[in-house]
C-alpha cells in the first residue's frame, strides 16, 4: 500500500489515495483541487523516498469536501475573591479533504483514488 506524509498547518499527516481527514483551515471553495508540495515522504510498494526537508517535484492532491466547525471549547476565567469572570466560547475551523492522487517526481502516478460513479436506472 502506497502512502506519503505530508505537512500543513503546522502539522503533518499520513495519506493515502481515497483517504478522508480533517485539517486545518484553507482558503478555497468546496470541490476545488488543492495540491500539497511539502511531501516529507513517498513510499510505494517498492521503495521508500525521504526529502531533506521536502522531496522536489513531489506533489499530493486533494479535493475540498466541505469546510467545518469544530465542537465549542469553553474558556472560562475566574479571578478569585475579586468578583470577576469571563466566560468565551470558540468553534475551531477546519476543512475536510479527499485525496485523490500521489504524484512523485516528474508527475509520475504512485497512486490515484478509485471514483465510482452512480449509474442511473433507464425504466423504459
Amino acid at each position: 500500500m502506497s502512502f506519503a506524509i505530508i505537512e500543513t498547518g503546522g502539522k503533518q499527516y499520513k495519506v493515502s489515495a481515497s483517504k478522508i481527514l480533517e485539517i486545518e483551515k484553507l482558503n478555497a471553495k468546496v470541490g476545488e483541487t488543492i495540491k500539497f508540495k511539502n511531501v516529507l515522504l513517498l513510499n510505494d510498494n517498492t521503495n521508500t523516498e525521504i526529502g531533506n526537508p521536502n522531496i522536489d517535484g513531489a506533489t499530493v492532491e486533494a479535493k475540498l469536501l466541505d469546510n467545518v466547525k469544530d465542537r465549542t471549547i469553553l474558556v472560562f476565567h475566574k479571578r478569585r475573591r475579586k468578583h470577576s469572570r469571563k466566560k468565551n466560547g470558540h468553534r475551531q475551523r477546519h476543512a475536510k479533504i479527499q485525496i485523490t492522487k500521489i504524484l512523485a517526481k516528474g508527475g509520475k502516478i504512485i497512486s490515484e483514488a478509485k471514483l465510482t460513479e452512480k449509474k442511473k436506472n433507464n425504466k423504459s
